[in-house]
């Protein structure tokens, strides 16, 4: 169990890493920093991701997406990891990523899926298209009576 002094630091922590501070070299080599904002979408287990991974190629810096089900998600805080599974030429493929990777530029849910469990590593012994998973409705927004309603915007 944390005490509250570890917990306020790890918060700290991981709001330092929403924005990320990176140093480019011009053509006449002149280096300027820039300031990149990460976007991780809220996701849950059973997703459909697509996880925007930063690479360094020598001097220069590609995105690679990684695109699959979010299969598990352990840890917290800063030591938060989630692991994706997808099928790549008829084989899996799993990636573990720690949430809070300067690493990673963005993280974006496609759709989600209806799961029944925390992990879903039986999706690793089906095949086909018993891989799939049912997507997770919006639930409808219920207005209770007495309470007042949202105001509706007006054209003029």
């Amino acid at each position: 169990m944390k005490n509250k002094f570890m917990q306020l630091l790890e918060d700290q922590q991981i709001k330092g890493f929403e924005i990320l501070k990176i140093k480019k070299k011009d053509k006449d080599g002149k280096e300027s920093e820039e300031s990149i904002k990460r976007v991780i979408d809220p996701f849950r287990i059973g997703d459909q991701i697509d996880v925007h991974q930063r690479i360094l190629e020598g001097d220069k810096e590609r995105v690679q997406v990684f695109s699959g089900v979010v299969i598990s998600r352990r840890g917290d805080g800063m030591r938060e990891m989630f692991t994706v599974r997808r099928i790549v030429q008829g084989e899996g493929v799993e990636r573990t990523f720690p949430l809070n990777s300067p690493k990673i530029s963005k993280v974006e849910a496609k759709r989600t899926g209806v799961v029944r469990r925390a992990k879903l590593y039986y999706l690793r012994d089906r095949v086909g298209k018993s891989t799939r998973l049912r997507e997770r409705k919006a639930k409808p927004k219920v207005e209770v009576p007495g309470t007042p309603a949202a105001p509706t915007p007006t054209t003029a």
